[in-house]
């Protein structure tokens, strides 16, 4: 008779998942999601139910690897909130089973993984897209991704300034003063961008945030808001002048309203260039198109699950 399922709860995984461990377990599960003629990860686009009332969606996110024995499934409901909302913009949990059982092993709150692995991803993309020596960082939206980004990019890389910018100028303030380090608060996303060497957009915006014009030849950019295929973040001029990076070419055309209104060439996966199969062209200014994929969430509740058996178990 299989155990019951563990339940584990934010506070827990918070306090054990850590980008040091997170990091180098996506960066191999990306590389295995680009290897289409191996069944290491099977993994289908997300599919998403419109919840018109609320003004949101709820998606599901199934993943399996094979070889790893990790099967589980996301349950996230996002919304477009109004500025000053007190309502979540996002509320996730992940599902653990056992594949060769069927039965659940551990239902996971998905809310820090859902931050933490996008952040991780985005980046494990500046670490192979971005050129070196990279100084200015341009934040450009103020919530909970924009902490986890700031976060794991200030925790990686040497950055000499922090740039952020936000649709009122109360949330840059609110942003500024709870991280640890220097933040510059900027007011335009213009100013923002101007001359920065790494890019990230984190907006609950449905139109351009993010113009070509304004940004320095040679940047790299981590676009993760819009992930509706009406949404977008970045105009035209920015998509088809960079080249184009993605987790998933499906999962991007099939949502990423960036890449369908542009028009642009999605020229390789992340996991292409961890593979060696696409290079990474860090001369150029190149975009990184985050969508989230089902097999990033496996990875980080398979971490915190492990290391919350690993904790229980100790006498």
């Amino acid at each position: 008779m299989a155990d019951p399922p563990a339940i584990i709860w934010e506070r827990e995984v918070k306090r054990l998942l850590r980008y040091r461990e997170l990091v180098p377990r996506l960066e191999e599960a990306l590389g295995k999601f680009s290897r289409r003629d191996s069944a290491e990860v099977v993994q289908p686009v997300r599919t998403t139910m419109a919840l018109p009332k609320h003004n949101g969606f709820m998606g599901q996110m199934p993943a399996y690897m094979e070889n790893d024995g990790v099967l589980s499934t996301k349950l996230v409901c996002f919304y477009n909130r109004e500025d000053g909302s007190a309502l979540p913009a996002t509320q996730a949990t992940v599902v653990l089973l056992d594949p060769a059982y069927g039965n659940v092993k551990a239902v996971v709150a998905g809310e820090v993984i859902t931050g933490m692995r996008t952040a991780a991803v985005s980046a494990i993309s500046a670490k192979l897209l971005m050129r070196p020596g990279a100084e200015v960082l341009a934040i450009l939206g103020t919530g909970k991704q924009a902490l986890t980004h700031y976060n794991v990019f200030t925790e990686i890389f040497s950055f000499k300034e922090v740039r952020v910018w936000s649709r009122t100028r109360e949330g840059a303030e609110r942003f500024r003063h709870s991280v640890s380090g220097p933040v510059t608060v900027c007011d335009s996303a213009e100013e923002a961008v101007r001359g920065a060497d790494a890019i990230v957009t984190v907006t609950r915006c449905t139109e351009p945030v993010l113009f070509g014009q304004w940004v320095k030849p040679g940047a790299h950019v981590a676009a993760v808001g819009a992930c509706r295929p009406n949404w977008r973040e970045l105009d035209d001029v920015m998509m088809k002048e960079a080249v184009v990076y993605t987790d998933s070419r499906e999962g991007a055309m099939a949502e990423s309203g960036d890449i369908i209104f542009s028009g642009a060439e999605v020229f390789a996966e992340l996991g292409e260039v961890i593979n060696g199969t696409k290079p990474a062209l860090k001369e150029k200014t190149t975009v990184f198109k985050s969508l989230g994929m089902g097999v990033e969430d496996a990875v980080s509740a398979k971490l915190v699950f492990d290391q919350w058996k690993a904790k229980d178990s100790q006498p």
